[in-house]
């Protein structure tokens, strides 16, 4: 049975002269541990999306990873990057997260692909440059932006609410990101098994608390955030 998501969104901005349409969302934004990711699909114009597409949270694991092989064919250009514990412990949630994103679109760029035209997901763009740019020095030079060698000036951004159920092509990138970032928490448990990330990807688990109640934090968790204390 073919899934809720449409292209509804992305058409209208193929209809008001935009080209090439870029769908983005994040994954990891709550978790304790690991990086924040973002995906990305651009698409052309285009009437079609793969059979079962849908927000990542309403796929199985086993699905998920088979409708990210799916998606490495779909659209003009997909991207996954991240921003690590440290820079969320630096920049804040926000500030990686849109550091995050101009490098997925810096990726894009480099493989010679323009957006016209970004569909984000949820209510808050994070990816644009605010006005007032908590993150910009004195001489108004944008500092986050400047962390990324070829970024390419964000285009204008719709946000759409649980645009990751909605739309085809925020729901590819929902897809991608999750895969990708689940890859690499599962990794990560081999070289830190106690906090049982192949399991939780480092959100905030039973097994994941008790353990930074018993060890401490790992150089992977978030040193900024919350953490229960270790205890004596």
């Amino acid at each position: 049975m073919r899934s809720e998501v449409s292209l509804a969104h992305e058409r209208a901005l193929w209809d008001s002269g935009a080209r090439v349409v870029a769908g983005i969302d994040e994954v990891g934004r709550g978790a304790l541990a690991g990086p924040v990711s973002v995906g990305i699909c651009a698409l052309v114009p285009c009437d079609t999306w793969p059979d079962g597409l849908a927000d990542s949270k309403q796929l199985t694991p086993l699905r998920r990873v088979a409708m990210a092989k799916e998606l490495a064919t779909y659209g003009v250009a997909r991207a996954v990057a991240h921003a690590s514990a440290v820079e969320i412990d630096e920049l804040g949630i926000v500030g990686a997260l849109r550091l995050a994103g101009l490098r997925g679109l810096a990726a894009l760029a480099a493989d010679g692909v323009v957006v016209d035209a970004i569909l984000l997901d949820g209510t808050h763009d994070w990816l644009s440059a605010p006005a007032a740019d908590l993150f910009a020095t004195r001489s108004g030079v944008d500092a986050i932006a400047s962390l990324v060698p070829g970024a390419p000036a964000v285009p204008p951004v719709t946000m759409v609410v649980k645009g990751d159920g909605r739309c085809a092509s925020i729901a590819a990138g929902s897809v991608l990101a999750k895969v990708e970032r689940d890859a690499l928490m599962t990794d990560a448990d081999s070289a830190h098994p106690d906090y049982g990330w192949e399991r939780n990807k480092g959100y905030g688990a039973p097994v994941h608390l008790e353990a930074l109640r018993a060890l401490g934090p790992s150089p992977l968790h978030r040193l900024s955030w919350s953490l229960p204390a270790r205890q004596a």
